[in-house]
């Protein structure tokens, strides 16, 4: 069983995180978000229960996201006993082409702005939010490299971006003698476990910490929705346009989601716990997880959220999970799978990387 001060390393770089780290993008947040009291009592119980992890981005409730978190961590006096994390890539929305993507002019000036909402003098992890698909991948980490070694920036990550892009990246900073990549925060749920086909081996073999949004698929997992064709009815954030678009990326919500929900269901029911804990402990327990971000409008949800280390689920159970929620995988990607590698590599014995034991699913 994990408790919120079993702290470990992000990725390669030194950065103790708790398991949980608190996802800010409701703060401030005028729909499906908390108000400055509500953000305040989320954020102090967080701090309360061991978690030090805290993760928001310039656009969260355009820029009051960041206002928030700087004014309660300066109030407190806790900014130096926090990972703090925020995001750049989206700009400020204006019509100026340099005031977006991943480029070193839109970096350099997102942070400055991030610092300046924060009130703080230094990021602990800066995040790319979006790739751009143009930006030279020298050009970003060239920058990371000088903020980092200037002081202003601690570590680096990059969300939502191609598996080829994060090992190239991390590849050359190895040649370059530059600062590595720290972590990847990828959608990582029951409900999508796309990343398992490439990412995870990269951030294994390259010393990259996962860190997993959406870990309850925008509330899917939570039980609360039913099927509506390749959609679902009820109430919470899949109401939300921008989260039914996120939703839609990856095919809406078809059999095989529905399948995984199921599963969830029936695992919730014989330990006693809700379908949204299982769902939860499930991600905490994959390899190369470093920590998984949780959202929560009021500490009523974060409370049922942290509950989700306070038990363990049987490795019957976790294979019983695996199975209904299998990823979806593509025709080349099939055949770097267990039993095709018998087929046509090892039809009389077994190679493996390592010895099963040396890095077991449950790791950091």
């Amino acid at each position: 069983m994990t408790a919120m001060n079993d702290y470990r390393l992000l990725g390669g770089s030194g950065l103790r995180v708790s398991p949980l780290a608190l996802g800010t993008m409701t703060f401030g947040s005028e729909q499906f978000g908390s108000d400055e009291a509500d953000s305040r009592a989320v954020l102090d119980r967080y701090l309360e229960s061991g978690g030090n992890f805290i993760d928001t981005a310039d656009v969260y409730s355009s820029g009051r996201s960041e206002e928030l978190l700087g004014k309660f961590l300066g109030e407190s006096g806790l900014r130096d006993s926090v990972v703090l994390a925020t995001k750049f890539s989206q700009g400020d929305r204006s019509a100026d082409p340099n005031r977006s993507g991943n480029g070193r002019k839109n970096l350099i000036a997102s942070l400055d702005a991030s610092l300046r909402r924060l009130g703080t003098d230094y990021i602990d992890l800066y995040w790319v939010h979006i790739w751009d698909t143009v930006t030279p991948v020298e050009e970003v980490m060239s920058t990371f490299d000088a903020l980092v070694r200037a002081g202003i920036v601690r570590a680096f990550g990059f969300s939502n971006v191609p598996s080829w892009y994060a090992a190239k990246a991390q590849v050359t900073a190895r040649w370059r003698g530059w600062e590595p990549v720290a972590a990847l925060q990828m959608e990582y749920s029951l409900a999508n476990r796309y990343i398992e086909t490439e990412y995870v081996g990269a951030a294994l073999d390259l010393g990259i910490g996962l860190i997993p949004w959406g870990p309850l698929a925008s509330g899917f997992l939570s039980g609360k929705y039913r099927r509506e064709g390749d959609y679902v009815t009820g109430t919470g954030r899949l109401e939300d346009e921008t989260q039914r678009m996120i939703a839609s990326m990856t095919g809406g919500f078809g059999d095989r989601h529905w399948a995984a929900l199921a599963a969830a269901e029936a695992v919730a029911a014989e330990i006693g716990r809700p379908i949204a804990q299982v769902a939860l402990n499930w991600v905490t327990r994959r390899s190369a997880i470093a920590s998984t971000i949780i959202g929560a409008r009021n500490t009523d949800q974060l409370e049922q959220n942290l509950a989700a280390l306070e038990f363990e689920l049987t490795d019957e159970q976790m294979a019983r999970l695996d199975e209904a929620s299998d990823a979806v995988t593509e025709k080349l990607h099939l055949m770097w799978r267990p039993e095709i590698q018998r087929q046509f590599m090892t039809p009389d014995y077994t190679v493996a990387k390592e010895p099963a034991t040396y890095r077991p699913r449950t790791a950091a």
